[in-house]
């Protein structure tokens, strides 16, 4: 954790000499400042409406609630076959949602954070020719009704997986551990190095510059994924919570780029 602050500060100081701001504010005048500057996107960092320059931590919703509610699996609804999962083999229907089955046993895969995007989505591919609901409109209303919720959360589980935050997230509200969306940002190098980071997307007027700012930020989002890794695995909740806020500043700062590009 003190290694990533360490290059966090490093790469602030690296776009500082890349690109120069044309004014250089002292540490309360910036945190001030980001009320009015620093607004990122729909389950980012949001504003605090203190006016001490608090950025509200924005969490997200995982958990796909459908009308079938919580079912242990019982056997297929059709025919009884007991080893029916999302899709029944024996008569090929498809089961309605369990909620009892996490993302990870969608797909197959150990409950851990590292895994194989390749292999997720490939078997994204296998279910969705199984459950999509284009698959059953000649079915009845129950079974087309069961491949709608079955192929949304087939869906919602792969986007989820795929990705370093919400799959963060996701494994550490499966541990017990939820991310409080009422929790602020409150270090002043960190809100000194998203205003900062924001002017540079915001001056930055080349796809040259973009695209080597954005591997800058993919980068310190690779080290901040690493650090929550080693936090999480050594049950350090708090600072993988820290590492969360970390990476959820990056990403967002790559989706800045990737709509300027």
């Amino acid at each position: 954790m003190k290694k990533t602050k360490t290059m966090v500060a490093s790469m602030t100081t690296l776009i500082r000499r890349t690109y120069p701001l044309t004014s250089r504010c002292n540490s309360l005048a910036t945190i001030a400042a980001i009320q009015s500057q620093t607004q990122l996107p729909r389950e980012s960092l949001q504003h605090h409406s203190s006016a001490e320059g608090r950025l509200r931590f924005s969490g997200r919703v995982f958990c796909s609630e459908t009308g079938a509610g919580k079912r242990r699996n019982s056997g297929c609804w059709n025919c009884g076959e007991k080893a029916a999962f999302l899709f029944c083999n024996s008569c090929r229907s498809i089961q309605p949602v369990d909620d009892s089955v996490d993302y990870f046993q969608i797909f197959g895969l150990e409950k851990k954070y590292e895994i194989d995007p390749g292999s997720l989505v490939g078997k994204y591919k296998d279910w969705q020719k199984k459950l999509h609901p284009d698959l059953v409109h000649n079915k009845s209303k129950k079974e087309r009704d069961y491949a709608a919720e079955q192929s949304a959360k087939v869906t919602e589980a792969c986007r989820t997986l795929t990705k370093r935050l919400s799959r963060a997230m996701y494994i550490m509200k499966l541990n017990g551990v939820n991310v409080n969306e009422e929790e602020t940002i409150t270090d002043p190098t960190l809100l000194m190095e998203i205003m900062e980071l924001r002017e540079t997307i915001s001056e930055a007027d080349d796809s040259t510059a973009l695209n080597q700012i954005r591997s800058q930020v993919q980068e310190k989002l690779k080290q901040w994924s690493d650090s929550f890794v080693e936090a999480f695995e050594s049950q350090r909740f708090d600072d993988a919570v820290k590492c969360i806020q970390r990476m959820t500043y990056y990403e967002r700062a790559c989706e800045e780029i990737v709509k300027k590009l």
